[in-house]
């Protein structure tokens, strides 16, 4: 990225990807000039770059590169991962995003509070790892980027972090112990409070009690003040501040009632270590429920990599040689035996098995495989056994792109958290300004002992207010909801889509490998008294198999699948565009349209309604005559998917309009749209005018979703509102859309819609959660109930800051059980 600040005019260059010639050079130039911001554009076909050029606010990187990208154009971009140390609540995912995003040519950070991450993307060679784990290191946390650092690296690294958490709260909840059931026992039990008196010494149990709480503080505690304390120097404070402040606040308080009473006004010398230390216990434990229940937030991404195989059985020199999965290279022979777990991605060149798909696609019953076929790393060979040709390894195989998708996912920033950052970024001063207001509130009007009163109130203000919650409740959501998705079959390549989806109200499908199988296939078969079908298919495939045309094809399978006999075909002739003739067992037979078999002076009047009402169906009728007499009728279309008309009814009881966008011609597109109950047909469209038909709907003030194959209808993925990809799961790359379907099966975009119904739901029922406890603890904490006669007390106040947050994470995790 270069930057040139001139008298008036400051300037930015962009690698651009994708153009091929002047008009490319025009749609770009169009494209980043409708940025907001942007003065003009020029773009340079032969260096592939633009530069935009700006004279007061910088333009947004983020809309330059979306704009571009829309246009066909992507900027030239990498991401930077980091996994980050020493966040605790939203106000600091808000400054370690706030710091990266003023990296000179970061165009995107997310900071991820539950799983400890941020992704960056960048202008692609303009920022290093370095310059952004810097920048963090300036707000005071650590971070360092993903590199030569695996999963387990990583996950054995929290685990760590766990056990320090466990062992922390351990010493923390045996040090207090004492004090508490001491200074608790003697208010409770007036027996027990004479006796620690008389045998003890209450000045004795103080110098105890300053002991014990000493060792919390500066033990257990000391991660507040290391925290805490920086944080609260640069003048923006942190839930740690919050903590620190407050149980400091209480310990120095009691330090000052036993060492030095006398400073203290009359009647005020009261003594808070239990408060002190309890709440450091208290919030510890929550802190290590918090860890623990992150964790679990994080299980699907954890079963996807436990599909990864550890070794491979490589063939060399006609011998299987186990070697680690990390070695197989693109082109290796790879031998799978029954019951083991597919290596990495290939073709089958030998053998045939029956190979379980369910945990990439979401289909339950094994797939057919032989040689040709291709297979899946991750997948489970059945009884067979086989050999396959690697071709996709590493990060490459498609499980390894599901694993980065559903990563990418779960470390998005949906729309809806902006305000929830816009509220966290002043949610802790304000909380100690609260505070500060309560300490002199009741320290000017409170009634005796004033002092007392205003600290332990202040301390219950600083310690009850929870940005965590409001921090954890949309990534948490976010994080089991796109989980919960992959294990269902559908990608979210954006999070961003997840709220999307909730305004989408049309659907557009493409037709041919959507809605239909994607090829022709054998439908019906008419045939006249005196033909077998069977014999007849037969006789039509021997001919048949001599053309190379979709439709011979089609029967000739339809022959194969139904295991019929099909003989040799002598004399073979075509006549182009009309039809085909052979020599089959002695009888001549001729296949074709019907102007065809009337020229040769054969009489179709006795099949022909039958042959109209299969075009008017949306089906191709072929004529076949047996030695010059009419012999039948077969018909071959593309056939609608098994699943598609309970996809669709699915989707209307979904509330949405559904509409088929399809270059066939009208009749045979109106037939299938009736045949599945589609809404609205739009037929005859070529390929780029799909997207014309998208922009349509639009127009029409409509938010539409699209889904397609991902690869011809790529411009109209791009275009819709929400693109989704449908595949068979190998197919999982595609750019344009932000959902991808791993398998066939249509039912998978209402499932995609439910699961983010379901999703945003439990993203609103936390923030409803985090805001309304904040909102109606914080001023009870301050006081407001006292003339009712009731006062919060700190320990309390502390237990109700961890079960907070715990609610939070509980309520997300109920989105693994979801079943759509």
């Amino acid at each position: 990225m270069n930057d040139h600040t001139a008298v008036s005019e400051s300037s930015l260059e962009l690698r651009l990807e994708g153009m091929t010639c002047a008009g490319c050079v025009r749609r770009a130039e169009q494209a980043l000039a409708s940025v907001p911001g942007v003065a003009r554009a020029e773009v340079n076909l032969a260096s592939e770059s633009g530069r935009v050029f700006w004279s007061e606010t910088k333009p947004e990187l983020t809309a330059l590169a979306e704009a571009a990208r829309k246009a066909g154009y992507p900027v030239a971009e990498s991401q930077i991962e980091l996994s980050l140390e020493g966040m605790h609540c939203a106000s600091c995912v808000g400054r370690i995003e706030e710091a990266l995003d003023n990296v000179s040519g970061v165009i995107e950070a997310r900071v991820n509070l539950t799983n400890e991450s941020a992704r960056v993307r960048v202008l692609a060679g303009a920022v290093s790892s370095r310059d952004l784990e810097q920048a963090v290191e300036k707000v005071g946390y650590r971070a360092h980027a993903r590199g030569a650092e695996t999963d387990d690296d990583r996950e054995a690294e929290r685990a760590a972090q766990r056990g320090r958490l466990k062992r922390s709260v351990l010493t923390a909840a045996l040090l207090p112990l004492p004090i508490f059931v001491l200074d608790m026992g003697g208010h409770l039990i007036p027996a027990f409070h004479h006796w620690l008196d008389h045998t003890i010494g209450r000045q004795n149990l103080y110098y105890l009690f300053f002991v014990l709480a000493t060792l919390v503080q500066f033990g257990p505690g000391l991660r507040f003040y290391r925290q805490g304390f920086p944080t609260l120097l640069r003048g923006a404070p942190d839930m740690n501040s919050l903590v620190m402040l407050g149980t400091s606040a209480a310990w120095a308080y009691s330090v000052v009632a036993t060492f030095i009473p006398g400073v203290l006004p009359e009647g005020t010398a009261h003594v808070y270590f239990e408060a002190s230390a309890v709440i450091i216990t208290l919030v510890l434990v929550g802190r290590y429920l918090e860890a623990l229940a992150k964790g679990r937030t994080s299980e699907a991404i954890r079963r996807l990599m436990g599909l990864q195989a550890k070794t491979a059985r490589v063939m060399r020199e006609d011998e299987a040689v186990e070697v680690p999965v990390d070695e197989v290279r693109a082109g290796d022979v790879v031998r799978v035996r029954p019951g083991e777990r597919i290596p990495v991605d290939g073709e089958v060149i030998s053998g045939r098995s029956h190979v379980d798909e369910s945990m990439i696609t979401g289909e339950p019953v094994p797939v057919a495989k032989r040689a040709g076929d291709e297979v899946v790393g991750g997948t489970i060979n059945d009884s067979g056994s086989f050999d396959f040709r690697a071709s996709r390894v590493g990060g490459d195989t498609v499980l390894a792109q599901i694993i980065r998708m559903v990563e990418e996912a779960q470390g998005a920033k949906l729309p809806i958290q902006a305000m929830v950052d816009r509220v966290t970024a002043v949610f802790v001063p304000i909380v100690i300004g609260v505070a500060l207001l309560t300490f002199g509130v009741w320290l000017a009007f409170g009634p005796v002992p004033a002092l007392s009163l205003a600290l332990v109130n202040a301390v219950a203000v600083l310690i009850i207010a929870c940005p965590c919650a409001m921090g954890l409740a949309t990534p948490t959501s976010i994080m089991v909801g796109t989980g919960r998705a992959a294990e269902m079959g559908v990608l979210f390549r954006r999070g961003e889509a997840l709220q999307r989806m909730r305004e989408v109200d049309v659907v557009a499908l493409d037709k041919t490998g959507t809605l239909t199988e994607g090829g022709p296939a054998l439908t019906d078969i008419v045939t006249r008294p005196g033909f077998e079908e069977d014999r007849l298919l037969g006789l039509v495939a021997s001919v048949e198999s001599r053309s190379e045309h979709p439709i011979a094809k089609a029967i000739v399978q339809a022959a194969q699948s139904r295991r019929v006999a099909v003989p040799d075909c002598e004399d073979f002739e075509t006549v182009t565009g009309q039809g085909l003739a052979g020599t089959v067992d002695g009888h001549r037979v001729r296949i074709g349209a019907a102007h065809y078999l009337r020229g040769e002076k054969i009489d179709l009047s006795e099949l022909e309604q039958r042959a109209t009402e299969l075009a008017q169906a949306g089906r191709t009728p072929v004529y076949v005559a047996v030695d010059e007499q009419l012999a039948g009728v077969m018909a071959v279309a593309d056939p609608i998917k098994p699943t598609t008309v309970e996809a669709i009814n699915a989707l209307h009881q979904l509330g949405m309009e559904t509409v088929m966008i399809t270059g066939d011609n009208r009749r045979t597109a109106e037939a299938v749209g009736r045949e599945v109950g589609i809404d609205r047909v739009i037929a005859e469209v070529l390929p780029e005018g799909k997207v014309e038909a998208v922009e349509a709907l639009q127009a029409e003030g409509r938010s539409v979703a699209f889904v397609g194959d991902g690869i011809n209808d790529a411009p109209a993925l791009a275009r819709a509102d929400l693109g989704i990809a449908i595949g068979s799961g190998t197919d999982i790359a595609m750019e344009s859309a932000e959902v991808v379907l791993m398998s066939d099966d249509l039912r998978g975009v209402a499932t995609a819609f439910r699961l983010s119904r379901a999703t945003l739901k439990n993203i609103k029922q936390n923030l409803f959660w985090a805001f309304a406890y904040n909102s109606a603890l914080i001023p009870v904490a301050a006081g407001v109930l006292y003339p009712i006669g009731i006062l919060l007390n700190p320990m309390f106040a502390a237990l109700a800051m961890a079960a907070s947050s715990i609610c939070v994470l509980s309520n997300a995790l109920r989105l693994r059980r979801i079943a759509v």
